[in-house]
C-alpha cells in the first residue's frame, strides 16, 4: 500500500508544461531566421521566397531557397536548450508548440512537438494541405508531384496563409500550469496571442536575451538570456 501511495504522489506533482519556442532557439544551433527589422531572410525579401504569390509567380526560387534551409538544417545541431527541454520530459508532461519549421526539438528528444508554421523536412501537395511527404535526405524540384499528380511544395506556412493548428495550440495554452515562452520576440501573430490564454494560475516566464529584466510583459518572470544558457538551470529548479 505504501508503494501505491508513493506512485500516487509522484504523479500528483507532474506539471504541465507548455512551451512556446521561436527563433531565437534555432539561431542558437546555427540557423538563419527571419528578422522583422530589416525583412530580409538569407539575403531575400520575404515577399520573394515566403508568400503564396511568390510561389506562384517563381516556384522554382522558392524551392532552391527551402532546398538550402533544408541543407543547413541538417548540418545544423540540437543546442542545450533543446536538449534540457527533453530532459524535462522524462518527469513532466511537456508539450511543445514551436514557431520554428525545423526539426531540432524532435532530434533532441522532445516527442510532443506542435508546429505552427509548418515542418522543413516534408513536402505536401500543392492541391492538398493533408498529403504530405517525409523527404529525408531529399529536397523538392519542380516535377515532383505527388500520388494525385499536383506539383510538391515546402509544407511551411508563408505569410498570408492560415495557421490551421492554432486551435489546438490554444487548447494546450488553456491547460498548462507553466508556460515557457523561449527564444521569441513576441511580435509575430496570431502565435504570439497564444499567451493571453494560458489560466489565471500559470506560472508564466519569458526567456530572451532581449527580455526586460523585472519586468516588462504583464504577469511574466522574464529572464534575459539566451535559451541554451537560461533553459537548463530553470529546469532544474522545475524539477524540485
Amino acid at each position: 500500500m505504501e508503494g501505491v501511495k508513493l506512485m500516487k504522489e509522484s504523479v500528483s506533482e507532474c506539471l504541465r508544461v507548455v512551451v512556446l519556442s521561436g527563433a531565437g532557439m534555432s539561431a542558437e544551433s546555427g540557423l538563419k531566421t527571419f528578422r522583422a527589422s530589416d525583412g530580409l531572410w538569407e539575403e531575400h525579401r520575404v515577399e520573394d521566397v515566403a508568400t503564396p504569390e511568390a510561389w506562384e509567380r517563381d516556384p522554382e526560387t522558392v524551392l532552391r531557397f527551402y532546398n538550402e534551409r533544408r541543407q543547413q538544417l541538417r548540418a545544423a545541431e540540437p543546442n542545450a536548450g533543446h536538449r534540457a527541454l527533453a530532459d524535462l520530459e522524462k518527469e513532466h508532461e511537456v508539450q511543445i508548440i514551436t514557431q520554428n519549421i525545423d526539426d531540432l526539438h524532435e532530434r533532441a528528444g522532445s516527442g510532443q512537438v506542435l508546429h505552427l508554421h509548418g515542418e522543413l523536412m516534408f513536402a505536401r501537395s500543392q492541391a492538398d494541405p493533408e498529403s504530405l511527404y517525409p523527404l529525408g535526405e531529399s529536397d523538392i524540384a519542380t516535377g515532383d508531384l505527388c500520388d494525385n499528380g499536383f506539383q510538391l511544395r515546402p509544407h511551411v506556412v508563408w505569410f498570408g496563409e492560415e495557421v490551421p493548428a492554432m486551435e489546438e495550440a490554444a487548447r494546450l495554452v488553456q491547460r498548462a500550469q507553466v508556460l515557457l515562452v523561449v527564444g521569441t520576440s513576441l511580435r509575430v501573430y496570431p502565435a504570439a496571442g497564444l499567451i493571453d490564454l494560458a489560466p489565471s494560475t500559470c506560472r508564466k516566464i519569458w526567456i530572451n536575451p532581449d527580455a526586460p529584466v523585472g519586468g516588462g510583459l504583464s504577469g511574466f518572470e522574464c529572464i534575459a538570456s539566451t535559451s541554451a544558457q537560461a533553459l537548463p538551470k530553470l529546469l532544474n529548479e522545475l524539477r524540485s
